[in-house]
């Protein structure tokens, strides 16, 4: 089943495991919205500076600190995903509190490796 995928702490540069990310989800037919710090393009996916009210959001993969991830806490909360993926330094417990008491899973993970050994 194809799990339409909010990138949040996209980002332009090649290297980083966000656009890594974004690029491997298309590989493997996910749709993906992205959310960054800069307009632009990665894989055919549009990344917005601002917080879209997307619909039917399944996963939201995070690539924020966690002092950074405040500010969406609310927003993420509003868009009612299945589950959250906190990526290796997104590790959040405060967060995981806040999701679990509005019936939403967190999950730490790497998004990289469940795609990659077939449990995304």
């Amino acid at each position: 089943m194809k799990k339409k995928t909010l990138v949040i702490g996209a980002s332009l540069k090649e290297n980083r495991y966000s656009n890594i990310a974004i690029n491997r989800l298309t590989m493997y037919k996910h749709p993906v919205v992205a959310i960054g710090l800069r307009k632009g393009e990665v894989a055919g996916v549009e990344i917005e500076t601002e917080k879209v009210p997307f619909k039917d959001i399944d996963t939201v993969t995070l690539y924020l600190n966690p002092q950074r991830q405040e500010e969406y806490y609310n927003y993420i909360l509003s868009l009612k995903p299945e589950r959250v993926i906190f990526n290796p330094g997104t590790e959040n417990p405060a967060f995981y509190s806040l999701l679990s008491e509005n019936n939403i899973e967190s999950e730490v993970a790497c998004t990289l490796v469940l795609l990659g050994t077939n449990q995304y």
